[in-house]
């Protein structure tokens, strides 16, 4: 117990301790290099199992808080996700839980960006280690299960050994890379919409119990994680840049 303790203090002074800020310069080189990387295939890929497990973490947690009973989260190989709750099928609460997929990985990377801007880069990576961790009582397929336990092993290791300067640039690109995939996921989801005429997405299970249109609240997600992008990037990169 000792141990377990100790190691816990541990975790929580690296996570607490503030590291030092990059530069502007550095940071706006940090954005380029996640732009790349949302905009390659192979790093998109890679950066929207992140958004995926975000998304759905958003999903369980919002269910959660109006009161709806989780049943259970489903991560996918073609990265997409599934959030299984219970209770009223309609209703504020239903709508909210649909509705808070994809502004999620937006609206915790402006919040990580907030604490990226004060130097808590480890404190980004732990938690996010902990929504991991957490996640695995909540995911009930095997490939779901690989997904966190890969995820949360890498950035725990990351964590645990890196140097700060390297730990800091690793959690600005993540931070980054989230807020520029979060508006591409949603236009990704009217693409698709529009070519294969799906129906069982966030947006048509919205347009279904409040009557509006899926472009609407397509547009809506889309709007939110616009703003989201921007306000991390004015976090991120002031404009007093040199």
């Amino acid at each position: 117990m000792d141990e377990v303790g100790g190691l816990l203090r541990e975790i929580w002074e690296r996570a607490t301790t503030p590291q030092p800020v990059p530069d502007p310069p550095v940071v706006l080189l940090l954005a380029l290099a996640a732009l790349v990387l949302v905009a390659t295939p192979a790093g998109y890929r890679l950066v929207r199992h992140v958004v995926t497990l975000v998304h759905e973490a958003g999903h369980a947690l919002t269910a959660l808080l109006v009161g709806r009973r989780l049943s259970g989260i489903r991560l996918h190989s073609d990265t997409s996700g599934l959030t299984v709750s219970r209770g009223r099928p309609r209703g504020p609460g239903m709508v909210a839980t649909l509705a808070a997929g994809y502004p999620a990985p937006a609206l915790a990377a402006l919040g990580a960006a907030w604490l990226l801007s004060r130097g808590y880069a480890a404190g980004v990576l732990w938690l996010l280690v902990l929504t991991c961790a957490v996640l695995l009582l909540l995911v009930r397929n095997l490939y779901g299960l690989w997904v966190v336990l890969l995820t949360g092993a890498a950035v725990t290791l990351a964590s645990w050994w890196l140097a700060p300067v390297v730990l800091s640039g690793l959690a600005h690109v993540l931070v980054l890379a989230l807020l520029l995939a979060a508006p591409r996921s949603v236009l990704e989801l009217v693409r698709e919409r529009r070519r294969r005429g799906t129906h069982g997405s966030d947006v048509d299970q919205l347009s279904a119990l409040t009557h509006l249109p899926w472009s609407f609240w397509a547009t809506v997600l889309w709007v939110v994680t616009v703003l989201g992008l921007l306000a991390g990037l004015a976090l991120l990169l002031p404009l007093d840049i040199g």
